[in-house]
């Protein structure tokens, strides 16, 4: 039997940020991961966008994480050189319906805390961006981009430098309590058990799989409607637009928008696939139906410069439109020592950092 003082199960971005966090205090932490290298799930297929807060209810989970994580986000790669651009991000309304969502969401954002937003009108809007078809934009100055494999190497070595282990190709097999702490069963090359005070699950897409393995209760439900797939394209030459455009959100993500990479590079999605297994293939034909969404705002969208790039699985958990974070301990679901974490998807890499603290406070 080994023991440790704290277990991460799953090296991706929240998984690393949370084990660097206990290590920096003087815990002795030992992350356990099935795949042979860290984000290679949900961390390695996402926007790599830095979200400064705008949309979550105010008070939720999401919104307080998202908000800290940003300034925190910011800070972190500053500090340790991580490639990172502060590019700003404008909503797109067309017409007086969709006017009226972004002045919620403006609403909103301030109610988080997002202060320095501001309104962009048509002429403006022509003058900056010609390409971009708007009525009116809500210009978010604080959103960004960041290198997420870059930020996920300098948390571990952080994490490694504090005394702390990632264990690769090391799945977590059972889990069984023994003298009223949790034991688990780790299979892979490690092959053996190991017990902890603190466990955290961080398993990303596979959290409640393994919270049900482990017997813990009160897991949540993937949505009725199956994984929420998210589909990018990317788009060839040149990009139209010099920042991130997004489009007013839609029900179960934040709509077909169009990111940078920090080379300046454009990519369109993820669109909201609902699918009964998850799998990473983009279908082609999806492209004529990208298209169509990036014209609302994009009226010269050639859809011949859209190329299939890669998609990836969104965790949610309950209701399929926005349910927000869940962090459960054993006052919830009954087991000593472990702390399940379910539903981490966007803004989960923008979160990384606050979700850590938030954690070690609680344990």
């Amino acid at each position: 039997m080994l023991k440790t003082d704290v277990i991460v199960i799953g090296a991706g971005v929240v998984g690393l940020a949370v084990a660097r966090k206990f290590a920096l205090e003087g815990r002795e932490t030992i992350v356990l991961e099935a795949e042979s290298s860290f984000g290679q799930g949900v961390s390695s297929r996402n926007s790599e966008v830095i979200h400064a807060g705008l949309y979550y209810p105010p008070g939720s989970l999401k919104a307080r994480v998202c908000r800290l994580g940003r300034d925190l986000l910011y800070d972190y790669c500053q500090s340790r050189d991580i490639a990172h651009k502060k590019i700003g991000k404008w909503l797109v309304a067309n017409g007086e319906t969709q006017e009226a969502k972004l002045e919620h969401i403006r609403q909103t954002a301030i109610a988080n805390g997002c202060l320095d937003l501001s309104w962009i009108d048509a002429a403006e809007v022509a003058e900056r961006e010609p390409e971009l078809r708007a009525t009116r934009v809500l210009n978010s100055p604080s959103t960004g981009i960041v290198d997420s494999h870059g930020l996920m190497l300098a948390l571990l070595a952080d994490l490694e430098n504090a005394g702390g282990t990632v264990v690769y190709a090391s799945p977590v097999l059972k889990g069984e309590l023994s003298g009223g702490k949790l034991v688990l069963g780790v299979g892979g090359v490690s092959d053996c058990k190991i017990s902890a005070p603190t466990i955290v699950n961080a398993a990303g897409l596979e959290s409640t799989a393994l919270a049900t393995l482990l017997g813990s209760g009160k897991v949540p439900d993937i949505p009725k409607k199956g994984f929420a797939k998210g589909n990018y394209f990317s788009l060839s030459g040149k990009s139209p637009f010099a920042r991130l455009i997004y489009p007013v959100p839609e029900p179960g993500g934040l709509g077909v928008h169009l990111t940078l990479d920090l080379q300046g590079r454009a990519r369109f999605g993820p669109d909201v696939q609902w699918v009964d297994k998850p799998s990473y293939e983009v279908d082609e034909s999806r492209k004529e139906q990208f298209a169509r969404a990036i014209r609302e705002y994009w009226p010269n969208c050639d859809a011949k410069r859209l190329s299939p790039d890669y998609a990836g699985i969104r965790p949610k958990i309950g209701r399929a439109d926005e349910p927000d974070f869940c962090v459960q301990d054993a006052r919830e679901h009954g087991l000593p020592g472990l702390v399940n974490l379910f539903g981490i998807e966007s803004p989960g890499l923008t979160s990384s950092l606050a979700l850590a603290e938030h954690i070690f406070l609680k344990n």
